[in-house]
């Protein structure tokens, strides 16, 4: 190896992270949390979508078990939007707002 390259995989060990980048920091928005009901693309099943929160990685993960558990259904995290099975809007906006957020409705 060249002293310029730097190890990113490794068949012993998988992916070598790198310890120099800081970790993320919370999505700049404008401080609204938007609760959407989808249905597109999931073959008629609708899903609440929450983006907005001001939350990374193991943040939102928690967050988004506990209104799981609130909404007694499944769902994940991608991409920094919390995604969870059903109809639950009304549910997920009297919580997030008894937590201190500013809480939208979106879409229809």
């Amino acid at each position: 190896m060249s002293k310029n390259s730097r190890l990113v995989y490794s068949t012993e060990t998988g992916r070598i992270k790198e310890d120099k980048n800081p970790p993320p920091a919370a999505p700049q928005g404008d401080g609204i949390v938007r609760i959407r009901r989808e249905i597109a693309g999931r073959n008629g099943k609708g899903v609440t979508t929450i983006s907005g929160i001001p939350a990374t990685g193991d943040d939102l993960k928690s967050i988004a078990k506990q209104l799981k558990q609130l909404c007694g259904g499944g769902g994940a995290v991608k991409d920094g939007i919390i995604e969870i099975q059903g109809d639950h809007r009304d549910k997920i906006k009297a919580e997030l707002e008894k937590r201190g957020f500013t809480v939208k409705l979106a879409g229809g």
